[in-house]
């Protein structure tokens, strides 16, 4: 299906109400069905029962849900002109206070950021920021070390949310914030707050918080303005920097140097609220989505020991010490990426993608009109055995080259002009950990507080539960 076919009129032979679809109730439609923490999970079922196009209500919103992988390519195609984040997020974000950054951007004013951003997660910038990230590795390695010698338990799900923000920290502000080896969770504590804040109210059928107030809803603005003061303080922090050393100006020592000299530069189309924009977006969407990638990995690769044997075999020939580990060492562990793309397959970050239509168009044979929310199951065709085979299994091998994967089918990182800026540096930060993990460590099992499989939990992104991890430090 190409974008072509999106927009021809002529193509279309049904509408929008001729779709099947559950049934809802009068203004709130099908509002008391989804549960915003299981919200993908029913979208997901409710395309297994009324196929690849069907019709959902959120309150007065029609939705039309479509999990046809083919399909869904031409629809992010057709990004930024044809179709668009929901409004409803862009506002919400503006009543907390929120400035726009690339995340939220829309026409001309994304273009111009998406150029500022991409060159600082270009594959070459990643691997230069090596250095910077097997730094914190180092400090995630003593944390686990102390872990192993009483007893052996530790915080899978927040030592992986502290190293990514860290990093993330690190490399776009050149701050060193020193969650994992302070133990500290101030800023993660607020991040995550205001992610699920936002994501609660972007899919609520009424804007309750306008006159309920809610305990949910003072903390989150409280974790908005400590997030909103985290962000000033390293554009002040920057900002100094560079008035400090002209030369940074043309060589700058991360990222967000570099957006202020762009922001200054004459014509530029880029100021300090969009500067502080994207700050909060690479500290916000940077952290959930890294640390959920690698706790269900690390879960997946404890339940799969052949799998896990054979990773922990390639970092001790490619990358022993973490501290190190060198761009070309990064690049042969192979195997782990393949892990980490079937786990993506299996538990992606983000498992559905709601788009707002910007011009009457069609959606394979159904009319579309302008303005109609259209909620991508991101999650359908990758599990789907017409796709993937043995779609259930764990199976990196198919991640390789000579593998069996769709990779049309199985998009993590989205697709089209507006795929994910920061894909090769999640990539990077999974290696990263993995090797100062299985470097070190063997680890002996993941689990749960109650010891059953975690639960899929929707916030910003698609988070387990709870894990921990049993290791035992290896010889050295």
């Amino acid at each position: 299906m190409s974008a072509s076919t999106l927009n021809d009129p002529l193509s279309a032979t049904r509408d929008i109400a001729d779709l099947p679809g559950p049934r809802g109730l009068p203004l709130l439609g099908n509002a008391l069905q989804l549960s915003p923490a299981t919200i993908h999970l029913t979208m997901e079922r409710w395309s297994r029962q009324y196929g690849p196009l069907f019709r959902a209500r959120l309150g007065p919103n029609r939705v039309l849900v479509l999990s046809d992988s083919a399909a869904i390519a031409a629809v992010l195609r057709d990004r930024p002109d044809g179709f668009r984040r929901p409004a409803v997020t862009a506002d919400v974000s503006n009543e907390l206070g929120g400035n726009p950054g690339v995340f939220l951007a829309e026409g001309e004013a994304w273009r111009q950021q998406r150029r500022m951003v991409m060159h600082g997660f270009s594959p070459a910038a990643v691997k230069a920021y090596l250095g910077r990230m097997t730094q914190v590795a180092v400090r995630l390695q003593r944390r686990w070390d102390d872990a192993a010698a009483a007893g052996g338990s530790a915080d899978l799900s927040g030592d992986m949310k502290r190293y990514a923000v860290d990093v993330i920290a690190g490399l776009a502000f050149g701050a060193d914030v020193d969650t994992v080896a302070s133990g500290g969770d101030a800023i993660q504590g607020h991040v995550e707050v205001v992610l699920a804040g936002v994501a609660r109210r972007s899919l609520s059928p009424v804007p309750y918080w306008r006159w309920l107030r809610l305990p949910a809803e003072r903390r989150l603005e409280r974790s908005v303005a400590a997030v909103r003061a985290a962000t000033d303080g390293f554009i002040a922090q920057a900002r100094a920097a560079l008035d400090a050393d002209p030369v940074l100006r043309q060589q700058p020592a991360n990222l967000l140097q570099a957006m202020l000299a762009a922001a200054d530069l004459p014509d530029s189309g880029v100021d300090d609220v969009t500067v502080a924009g994207n700050v909060s977006t690479m500290l916000l969407a940077g952290e959930d989505t890294t640390s959920s990638a690698l706790a269900w990995l690390v879960w997946l690769l404890a339940r799969h020991p052949e799998a896990l044997a054979r990773a922990q075999q390639e970092v001790l020939a490619h990358a022993p010490d973490v501290a190190a580990m060198t761009k070309d060492a990064a690049d042969a562990l192979q195997w782990i990426e393949a892990c980490t793309l079937e786990a993506m397959r299996l538990k992606p970050p983000a498992p559905f993608l709601p788009l707002q239509a910007l011009r009457d168009t069609t959606i394979l044979d159904v009319r579309v009109p302008k303005d109609t929310l259209v909620w991508c199951v991101m999650r359908h065709d990758s599990v789907d055995a017409g796709t993937f085979p043995e779609p259930e299994r764990f199976r990196p091998e198919r991640w390789l080259p000579g593998g069996d994967a769709d990779r049309q089918a199985a998009l993590p990182f989205g697709g089209g002009p507006r795929m994910c800026p920061g894909r090769y540096l999640s990539l990077m930060e999974v290696k990263v950990a993995l090797a100062a993990l299985l470097g070190r460590f063997d680890v002996l099992d993941v689990r749960t507080a109650d010891g059953a499989a975690p639960r899929e939990r929707m916030g910003f992104v698609m988070s387990p539960t709870p894990l921990t991890m049993t290791l035992r430090a290896r010889p050295r």
